[in-house]
């Protein structure tokens, strides 16, 4: 997502690895116009910084110092899918869970400016262009 605004590219995945994350930046990536280059902050998750992770040309990774969660503006995201959509659930499966993402992903996206609202942060205000 880009900080401040609605503009969001979001993947559900079945799982939390490296192979994900690599499928992430390579569909991302190609979402982006020629002349774009982004810089995609990340926290320090495992496959977020290992080695075996390959950034696409158009992205730099930039990963945010250990334990501040605090300066991660999908952090705020995360919490609001949880407690408006996910949380007090029971799933019957791995498919309803994916689709109960996706589900509530639509619907923060469906509200204008909410994205906005939860990741304007300052800091990223200063660098964002």
């Amino acid at each position: 997502m880009r900080p401040g605004t609605d503009e969001a590219f979001a993947l559900v995945l079945p799982a939390a690895d490296t192979a994900a994350m690599q499928v992430f930046l390579d569909r991302f990536a190609a979402t982006l116009a020629a002349d774009v280059h982004v810089v995609l902050v990340l926290d320090r998750a495992g496959w977020h910084v290992t080695k075996r992770l390959r950034a696409p040309p158009n992205l730099t990774l930039v990963p945010l110092p250990p334990y501040s969660p605090e300066l991660n503006p999908v952090e705020r995201v995360w919490l609001f899918l949880r407690e408006r959509f996910l949380s007090h659930r029971v799933f019957a499966d791995l498919r309803a869970i994916v689709n109960g993402c996706c589900d509530a992903w639509r619907r923060i996206c469906a509200e204008p400016g909410r994205l906005a609202s939860l990741t304007n942060y300052p800091y990223l205000r200063k660098v964002r262009t």
